[in-house]
């Protein structure tokens, strides 16, 4: 991992169908923070992927091409801060008091869940599920070693959180 820091890749996991590109931040053992690059040559927020069932990191001409596109564009490919991947904890915690609202997603494709911390313990990560419309709409829970994805300041977080604020 450390020859593609601060560089533009593509994430492939085993059992998973969505890719992931962006550029490296930072990883651990367990964790891999990505500067998020979901098409084209946008930057769009941060994911944190579990570092499990890795089948492939690409890079190739189109990750080149795209990464000095990026980079002569200005935009920032690092991370603001320090972002800590030690464990779930102190992940999830880092996001609730800086960035407030962030995603997860499990294994399954079939949907991601927005929200607020509200408890997290080794049992379950309960989070006050944010809705597509801007509205708190209860609690939800999930198991720690479920969550494979965790996603933050991106537009569409940070849109959501706008009409929440608005709402205060």
């Amino acid at each position: 991992m450390e020859k593609y820091i601060r560089q533009l890749i593509t994430i492939q996991f085993e059992d998973k169908k969505e890719n992931f590109s962006g550029f490296l931040i930072d990883w651990t053992e367990d964790w891999i923070l990505l500067k998020n690059n979901p098409v084209d040559f946008i930057i769009d927020g941060y994911t944190i992927l579990k570092n499990k069932n890795v089948k492939a990191i690409i890079q190739d001409k189109d990750h080149e091409f795209t990464e000095r596109v990026i980079k002569f564009k200005g935009l920032k490919t690092s991370a603001e801060e320090i972002i800590p991947l030690q464990d779930l904890s102190s992940i999830i915690h880092f996001l609730a008091s800086k960035y407030t609202i962030f995603q997860i997603a499990t294994k399954s494709d079939k949907a991601v869940y927005l929200g607020k911390l509200i408890e997290l313990n080794e049992e379950e990560l309960v989070i006050d599920f944010l809705g597509t419309e801007g509205q708190f709409d209860g609690e939800m829970s999930f198991k720690p070693k479920k969550i494979r994805v965790i996603e933050f300041d991106t537009d569409y977080i940070n849109s959501l959180k706008l009409i929440v604020d608005e709402d205060k």
